[in-house]
């Protein structure tokens, strides 16, 4: 019976001592989890951000191509209508880019919206490009 006396008290020792712990790890680890999802939420926003580029571009390239005139308000108009508000107004149009016979091409500059506004202002700029077969 000693040794089965020992071996509970060594257990229950060790637990006394370990109280909390899990705790503690908890409390520490949870600012790393935090910083990795803000990062991870900012990476889908710069893939949304191309993927909001690449389709502005083609809808522009398309309006501006089809209207008869004022082709460069209704590549900037047609552009932005699906555009969302965070995106909106840091949207830039260069409609029919360096003309070629046959084509109307547009570039789109979109600014990555930040996660967290005035504490990380780097937002990069994705570019999107589309060009559209003229009309006769």
């Amino acid at each position: 019976m000693a040794t089965t006396e020992r071996a509970e008290t060594t257990i229950g020792g060790r637990r006394d001592r370990d109280r909390g712990q899990t705790a503690i790890e908890f409390v520490g680890v949870t600012p790393l989890i935090i910083l990795l999802l803000i990062a991870l939420w900012q990476c889908a926003l710069i893939g949304y951000t191309f993927i909001l580029a690449g389709n502005a571009a083609d809808v522009a390239a398309r309006a501006g191509n089809g209207a008869r005139s004022g082709q460069d308000a209704a590549c900037e108009n047609g552009g932005r209508e699906d555009l969302p508000s965070a995106w909106q107004g840091r949207a830039f149009f260069h409609c029919d880019v360096a003309p070629e016979p046959g084509l109307y091409k547009v570039e789109v500059d979109l600014d990555v919206p930040v996660l967290v506004p005035g504490v990380l202002d780097w937002g990069p700029k994705v570019t999107g490009k589309a060009a559209s077969a003229r009309e006769g």
